[in-house]
């Protein structure tokens, strides 16, 4: 089916705004108001200009430069960004995203059923609380729900993806219907704040919620959906070409801010680097700091400042000596520093002879086994019972390092502290990772899709591996690749909790015990080292029992946003320089 774009849609698409007269005498055609006014819908998080209800540009700039601290203004719908940015050119800027339209002619439904969670409209404190703790992950400003201009006024409506077992909020979007909010005479609709969570193990969220948002609209009778999407966010584009948007061809409007600076500033030298070099050479470029990139592959740069100059690894600083680096990839050796800071740490000794193999497992009866000099849980097997498995990972182990330790296991949780000049910025307990079963696909499968989207999560750090570690904790568990996981069923299908094989983080800075904040501040004080992530097995954040298990000294950073660690990595490296505030 053909859909027919009416006269006034199509100088839009052809990047002609019509007039605020046309459009009030199109209004009255419509059957509506007269004298509809310049439009600004609050969205919780700022404003939504609609650029074609503005008189002129000096209205519309007017409007734009009363944005509020904290929020973010979006002037939509405008058709000759020029004239506007003449007005400010020093505060306002072009948005490089992409405004995509489906018309609902050219929809088709899913031929797929997606299972294991519901949508529903937010509808309490819970909700949006929730929904604002999904977006922060996600690198989104946060919903003020006191600030919504009323539904009956034309404002927007969240909706949030449920998932049926835990109740956990896993997705939400923003809808906003023109019809109600101004009059559209082509009665369209848009998109606004689709997000997933990147700890999420159902297929479909973000599809299901983009369809529910079409179906709900074309219910109402409506003709299209309109929605916002950054120019290089490949991942959505593809789902959205999928369901059938084209591009249309009108521009966005922002105001220069701190929020808005990724956008306005460019790129900047980082575009090669990984998320952990990336992160701090974002911070030093708000910051006006120099940036040179000497390996973007190996995440080698150097920052300049006032005279002063520091080269990095990703988090590893000229500020970190080779002494205190030797003491943390030498686990052996941070093992001995910890112990004689009076710091609470498992039985350890070198892997030797099968005979002291065997014996240190008959004290310990479970134990792990790593690699003396490693990182990114490569070669780490933990909670081994049987003398056979424990050789098998200390040969699995010796392809990292010809030394190979066993350490005594202590159950309970994961926790990684960051310590930035010896002050924690940063807690998180890190899970292993887990897939969630549908009744349909096999483990395998479960694995690969979701080690997919951990890897589009996080630009590619993490992932699952398929190997003998995960093959054993899956047989441990009565399953093995090819099996068929109940629905609803969660399995972890890795035992450490490192990032890289797939683990995930919950942050737990607020909450974490002083008993556990001062330990890790002793231990970065015992291995003289600025900057360093300690990894301790804990009963709970909240609670003091602790044992350390490694030092870690070129931390990722990037893990722990929204916490402030780059801020903090840059203030220490710089302390005279200020970041740009709004």
């Amino acid at each position: 089916m053909k859909h027919h774009a009416s006269t006034f849609s199509q100088r839009l698409l052809r990047g002609q705004s019509p007039s605020y007269e046309r459009l009030q005498a199109r209004f009255a055609e419509d059957g509506s108001p007269l004298d509809a006014q310049p439009l600004a819908l609050h969205c919780g998080w700022g404003r939504l200009l609609i650029g074609h209800t503005y008189p002129d540009a000096e209205a519309l700039v007017s409007e734009l430069l009363n944005e509020k601290p904290g929020e973010r203004d979006i002037a939509l719908y405008v058709a000759a960004p020029q004239q506007v940015l003449a007005q400010s050119p020093g505060q306002l800027f072009l948005d490089p995203s992409d405004t995509l339209r489906l018309w609902f002619s050219d929809y088709r439904p899913a031929q797929r059923v997606f299972r294991g969670f519901r949508i529903r409209r937010a509808q309490n404190a819970l909700d949006w609380r929730a929904i604002n703790q999904l977006y922060v992950s996600r690198g989104m400003l946060p919903v003020d729900p006191t600030r919504l201009t009323p539904r009956h006024q034309g404002g927007p409506v969240y909706w949030l993806a449920e998932d049926e077992n835990s109740n956990a909020v896993i997705g939400s979007v923003m809808g906003l219907n023109h019809e109600k909010a101004f009059h559209d005479p082509e009665h369209g609709s848009s998109l606004w704040c689709l997000a997933v969570d990147s700890k999420c193990t159902r297929p479909g969220v973000g599809e299901v919620l983009v369809r529910h948002l079409i179906e709900h609209f074309m219910s109402r009778g409506l003709s299209y959906l309109d929605l916002s999407v950054l120019h290089d966010n490949q991942q959505a584009k593809n789902l959205y070409a999928k369901l059938g948007f084209r591009t249309l061809p009108t521009f966005a409007i922002k105001r220069k801010n701190s929020i808005n600076e990724a956008l306005f500033l460019g790129p900047g030298p980082q575009a090669a680097l990984n998320p952990y070099a990336r992160i701090i050479v974002d911070e030093a470029h708000r910051r006006g700091i120099e940036v040179q990139v000497d390996d973007a592959d190996a995440g080698l740069f150097t920052l300049s400042h006032g005279g002063r100059r520091v080269r990095c690894r990703e988090s590893l600083s000229d500020l970190t000596s080779a002494v205190s680096v030797t003491l943390c990839q030498d686990k052996s050796l941070t093992h001995r520093m910890l112990k004689a800071a009076g710091l609470q740490l498992p039985a350890q000794q070198l892997a030797a002879n099968g005979d002291d193999n065997l014996a240190f497992l008959d004290a310990h009866q479970r134990i792990v086994v790593k690699p003396l000099d490693g990182e990114q849980g490569h070669g780490v097997a933990v909670d081994l019972h049987s003398i056979g498995d424990v050789q098998r990972a200390i040969e699995r182990a010796h392809a990292f390092d010809s030394r190979v330790l066993l350490e005594s296991y202590h159950p309970g949780l994961d926790l990684r502290i960051v310590v930035i000049g010896f002050e924690v910025v940063a807690a998180a307990i890190r899970r292993p990772a887990e897939i969630v079963g549908d009744g349909q696909q096999t483990i395998a499968a479960l694995i690969e899709s979701t080690s997919r989207r951990r890897e589009a999560a996080t630009s590619g750090e993490s992932s699952i591996p398929v190997d003998a570690e995960t093959r054993r904790t899956l047989s441990d568990a009565g399953y093995d690749l090819n099996s068929v996981l109940p629905s609803g069923k969660q399995l972890a299908v890795r035992r450490t909790a490192n990032l890289h094989t797939g683990g995930c983080l919950e942050d737990v800075t607020a909450i974490l015990h002083p008993t556990l904040a001062d330990a890790a501040i002793r231990a970065a004080r015992a291995l003289d080292i600025p900057v360093v992530g300690l990894d301790l097995i804990v009963t709970a954040a909240d609670q003091p029992e602790y044992v350390f298990i490694e030092a870690n000294e070129r931390v990722g950073l990037a893990n722990h946003q929204p916490q402030p660690t780059a801020e903090r990595f840059v203030d220490l490296l710089f302390p005279h320089s200020l970041p740009v505030h709004n």
